[in-house]
């Protein structure tokens, strides 16, 4: 695989946290050999606030952050992915839409944050453990000599960080 820039997709169920956070790391880690799109297969009306709190606190622009479903990027018109990673269990579980091209595809999981109860301050520590464990292996995932890896040696790759154990700093 070598090409200038990959199209990278995150797919969750609601859109308004994890996958959310994935785009946003991932078009500041990429370095401009990533562009990365998030979307949901049932997305709400926006994203979760805490999401935009953590990012904005992070420095990242979030003028980008809206909740969209996955058929926008299922159209015949949308980006063409080379990626599609899944960060949650019920999108992992569900049939996906065919996605032109035949991108490499990989479940990464993370616990949903949203769904933390408690008071405020542990929420939001859920949304920060959240964002470290993404940005832990979307690290991992653009150090990977993408040139030099056959596909399968690539699907590897990309399924051992999904099941990666990601360590506290």
């Amino acid at each position: 695989m070598t090409k200038d820039i990959y199209n990278v997709l995150f797919l969750c169920t609601g859109n308004s946290a994890r996958s959310i956070i994935a785009e946003a790391i991932m078009n500041r880690e990429g370095m401009g050999k990533f562009k990365a799109y998030s979307a949901g297969s049932r997305p709400g009306s926006a994203p979760h606030p805490y999401t935009l709190d953590l990012l904005r606190g992070l420095h990242h622009d979030t003028g980008f952050a809206r909740s969209k479903s996955w058929d926008e990027f299922a159209s015949s018109d949308a980006p063409q992915m080379d990626f599609v990673f899944t960060v949650c269990d019920n999108a992992a579980a569900e049939e996906c839409p065919f996605w032109p091209g035949q991108p490499m595809t990989a479940h990464w999981g993370v616990p949903d944050p949203v769904k933390v109860e408690g008071p405020e301050a542990v929420k939001r520590l859920a949304f920060a453990e959240t964002y470290r464990m993404l940005r832990s292996r979307i690290s991992i995932f653009v150090s990977l000599p993408l040139g030099s890896l056959d596909r399968m040696a690539l699907q590897r790759n990309l399924d051992d960080i999904g099941k990666s154990a990601v360590k506290a700093d």
